[in-house]
């Protein structure tokens, strides 16, 4: 396997990735499985907070492997903090994963419960310097999860980001994406469970403070449908839709996923 050609196919995918990434079979990896019995309540760990300044999002692009919004994070504009955090947590990107059908897609399963899909903004912790310098640190990372599940009335908040992907159908395209206020998507109930881990792409690097959120946001089928409607080749190639890119769970090895409310 190539290195610059992992993905999500039999012969690139999640199984493979530990050929050039040894990473990825490390004893911290995610994402994993959370089952409500293993988890600690622990009262200690407080709420969790976003400032997020609209101004900061900057563009939208389709890698060929999601979809994902770029902010600016050359100094604290738009922060995370509170909850397992020590600090302040700058917002980097936020992207996500789905399934081919509404029934799965989720990378964390919840009691046996997948998603149709599962939104990942990622942040960093600036005391290290660097994004580059924060991947190398256990505490360098904190990603906040959220689950996207379908219903019957689609949320308003995922449209902003969905008006954009007919600007995006095909590998390496990218788009101006300006004034985003991203914690619109932000469930009601700020309940979440913490585990540390690690990115769910290669390197697969195990610097990750989990906070995923209990509640999931609504989007209806339409609104996933248009989300496959990406693809994952360039203009000049077939049609190939970006769907499935998604990593399964992986071991949970001893760790303890510790949850904000009982």
């Amino acid at each position: 396997m190539a290195q610059s050609v992992w993905g999500y196919d039999s012969d690139n995918g999640p199984e493979r990735w530990h050929e050039n990434y040894p990473l990825a079979k490390g004893d911290k990896q995610s994402p994993i499985e959370i089952n409500s019995k293993d988890v600690k309540h622990d009262g200690s760990l407080g709420a969790w907070h976003a400032s997020y300044d609209p101004g900061a999002a900057k563009t939208i692009l389709n890698n060929g492997r999601t979809c994902r919004v770029v902010f600016d994070d050359t100094f604290d504009r738009s922060v995370l903090r509170g909850g397992p955090l020590t600090g302040a947590y700058r917002l980097r990107q936020l992207h996500l994963h789905w399934g081919s059908s509404d029934d799965h897609g989720s990378e964390h399963v919840i009691d046996g419960v997948k998603y149709a899909a599962e939104l990942h903004m990622v942040h960093w912790n600036p005391k290290h310097g660097n994004f580059a310098g924060a991947l190398k640190q256990p505490d360098g990372v904190a990603v906040v999860g959220i689950f996207l599940k379908v219903g019957k009335t689609p949320k308003p908040e995922m449209k902003r980001i969905l008006e954009e992907i007919d600007n995006i159908k095909t590998k390496g395209k990218e788009a101006p994406f300006q004034h985003f206020d991203p914690s619109i998507l932000f469930p009601k109930s700020r309940d979440y469970w913490t585990y540390n881990g690690s990115f769910t792409t290669p390197p697969c690097e195990e610097c990750i403070t989990w906070i995923l959120l209990r509640e999931p946001i609504e989007v209806s089928s339409d609104q996933m449908a248009k989300l496959r409607s990406l693809s994952k080749n360039a203009e000049n190639e077939p049609v190939n839709p970006l769907v499935d890119n998604w990593r399964p769970p992986q071991p949970v090895k001893g760790r303890i996923v510790r949850a904000s409310f009982k």
